[in-house]
């Protein structure tokens, strides 16, 4: 990249050191000068040289302020001026605040304090700083922020007391706050009540079930004011608000795959410096009726019947999990079904790729550019296929869907905001072959090699139970109701497996068993960037191009 005109270059004091201190429209730079000493012909002579430098981008200065400290010479735990004479006591200092990256994609709030005892050159940094801060048009001014006080570990409004609203106040972001009392709180107080032009983005303080609130929220509001039918449109109207996350939950699944770790520091950050991820939708219909939405996994047959089991165990705790999956995988059940699908185009790639969906991907930023083509083009030539066949899980996963138990996630290649979903279809095996695919989430072993996995990166797909073929899901229920009784559909004593699963779609328990999903390509933005590579932050360029 060009080297960019300077705007400031100053000398000025930092702990005790005095720093070179350049600023340009993409970086802010200091490096610090040590004074040695050499014997010249019997005498010293000063000369400096350079001790160290620090590069911080533009576009991840969070705020900049003056500073008003007393001279105290023996505090080696503060930046303070070294004033040019002996007898000046007056100084002027300015702090900058910006983000520092930790290990394990965590970031922080940093502070630099320069000192000078100029008054108008302290002026002169702090204005146009602030007028480099203003030209970043992407940074949210007011938020609209949601918190779920039961979700997790109910801390979340803890969470957001000490740990987001000062990264927000020092970023001058003014709040609104909603503290929710009930399940859907949010979904309908988005939908119906909120005054959405006032906000720059909307925040949800919780796990993955309040994103899934605040995302049909949103999604429904644009539809509804853009009058759009959710039940039977093709294409749906993206949402002009951002979404930011400050994971709260059990797990934080989406949280994990868009910024690489569950720290609500780190999502404030993102949230204000203005970073953007669009994100795929999933939608899905029973007979042409809308159901619900899903960014993350719908999964049916395992998953679901984890999910279900979950339910009747909420007193548990996130220990539910653990218990319901040990007790799903020893009963071992399959299901009979038909999935037909429309594959995605060989451009996209394939669920089995090496590349996996980073920060500034370069498969996401085309379908960006290509959305509309791509839409045309799978209506026009787009050949469905079908399979049929006994399945013990069947997945549908638009992000890898990685957490911390499971760091590669279900699909390792899948992309956030490419228009497809990794479709995974695990036919009926052995139980230690299940196991062996199971262990290999956690390892570096690719999961989809076993001869009884399938999987295909497609746009839409539908699913029909075996029972459903024949007759409506109502007639079904009433049929099990008079042959087999109460006590065969909640316990099944007699050996009779279930005759279907549920859908477990992102959290939550789908009713129907008959469905068709379509992807809506980058239907969402989150405040976020994906998870970055060691090789992009090496380079402050690149950081502000992201």
């Amino acid at each position: 990249m060009e080297k960019q005109p300077r705007l400031l270059s100053s000398q000025l004091s930092l702990q005790n050191r005095v720093c070179d201190v350049t600023l340009n429209c993409v970086v802010l730079t200091w490096k610090e000068r040590e004074t040695t000493k050499k014997r010249v012909s019997g005498s010293f002579l000063g000369s400096s040289r350079a001790a160290g430098s620090h590069c911080v981008p533009v576009c991840e200065i969070i705020a900049v302020q003056e500073t008003t400290e007393a001279c105290q010479s023996n505090d080696a735990g503060r930046w303070q001026m070294v004033p040019q004479q002996p007898s000046e006591s007056e100084q002027h200092a300015f702090t900058v605040s910006y983000v520092e990256r930790m290990r394990g994609h965590r970031w922080r709030c940093s502070e630099v304090t320069f000192h000078c005892t100029d008054w108008r050159l302290c002026q002169q940094w702090i204005q146009t700083i602030k007028e480099q801060l203003s030209q970043l048009t992407s940074r949210p001014k007011s938020l609209l922020v949601y918190i779920n006080p039961y979700g997790g570990k109910q801390r979340g409004k803890w969470i957001y007391e000490h740990k987001v609203a000062p990264v927000f106040s020092r970023a001058s972001i003014s709040t609104d706050v909603i503290v929710t009392e009930c399940a859907n709180h949010a979904r309908n107080h988005l939908k119906k009540e909120a005054d959405l032009k006032k906000y720059d983005g909307v925040v949800c303080v919780g796990g993955d079930g309040m994103f899934s609130e605040i995302l049909h929220g949103l999604i429904s509001r644009t539809q509804c004011d853009s009058g759009v039918d959710e039940n039977c449109a093709e294409t749906l109207v993206p949402s002009a608000l951002r979404i930011g996350i400050i994971p709260a939950g059990s797990t934080d699944c989406i949280c994990f795959a868009t910024v690489g770790t569950n720290d609500p520091v780190t999502s404030a950050l993102h949230i204000v410096i203005g970073d953007s991820q669009p994100m795929d939708v999933c939608s899905v219909h029973h007979n042409n009726t809308f159901l619900r939405y899903s960014v993350s996994l719908l999964g049916y047959g395992f998953f679901g019947d984890v999910l279900t089991d979950s339910e009747r165990k909420r007193w548990m705790g996130p220990a539910r999990y653990d218990i319901s999956g040990v007790k799903t995988f020893l009963s071992h059940r399959y299901y009979e079904g038909t999935i037909s699908f429309l594959p995605a185009a060989d451009i996209f790639g394939t669920p089995r790729d090496k590349i996996k969906c980073r920060s500034g991907c370069s498969v996401c930023q085309k379908q960006s550019t290509e959305k509309l083509t791509e839409e045309e083009r799978e209506g026009s030539y787009g050949v469905w296929r079908v399979t049929r066949g006994k399945f013990l899980a069947i997945n549908a996963a638009s992000m890898s869907c990685a957490c911390p138990r499971t760091p590669k996630g279900l699909s390792p290649a899948a992309h956030l905001a490419d228009g497809t979903t990794d479709l995974i279809l695990i036919r009926k095996c052995s139980r230690l072959d299940f196991l062996r695919h199971l262990l290999r989430h956690t390892n570096k072993d690719d999961q989809f090699d076993h001869t009884f996995v399938e999987v295909h990166r497609v746009q839409q797909f539908r699913f029909t139970p075996k029972h459903w073929e024949g007759g409506s899901e109502l007639d079904l229920c009433e049929s099990k109701n008079r042959l087999f009784g109460q006590i065969c559909r909640q316990q099944p004593v007699c050996g009779c497996a279930p005759a279907h699963s549920s859908w477990n779609c992102d959290g939550e328990i789908l009713p129907q068993t008959t469905i068709h999903v379509r992807v809506h390509c980058q239907l969402i933005k989150l405040f976020a960037r994906g998870i970055e590579e060691k090789t992009v932050f090496e380079d402050p360029y690149t950081l502000c191009a992201v």
